[in-house]
């Protein structure tokens, strides 16, 4: 008999996608907005905190970010050659008019 017969398998669950928080710093293409994460890490000689920046396109269907909000992206799929994210939520919008 075999030991794992009675153990159901878990329904597939979604992946545990990799999340990063960041800026829009351009929402002028259709369905993408330009995110740029910050992240600080010591500098491996100096010892000193220094800011790293990276910019990720990022999907968003209905078009409803603008620059300056502060948005949650996550890993997906290709959808095309540029484009591996898409946005989450809204964390903070902007403050700028």
């Amino acid at each position: 008999m075999n030991a794992n017969a009675g153990i159901q398998a878990a329904p597939a669950a979604a992946k545990n996608r990799r999340k990063l928080v960041g800026r829009v710093v351009s929402d002028k293409m259709q369905k993408t907005v330009v995110v740029k994460v910050e992240r600080r890490v010591q500098h491996a000689e100096m010892g000193k905190t220094v800011t790293r920046s990276k910019k990720y396109h990022a999907h968003s269907e209905n078009g409803q970010f603008r620059e300056g909000d502060l948005v949650e992206i996550a890993e997906c799929r290709p959808i095309s050659k540029t484009k591996s994210w898409t946005v989450i939520r809204l964390i903070e919008k902007s403050k700028a008019l």
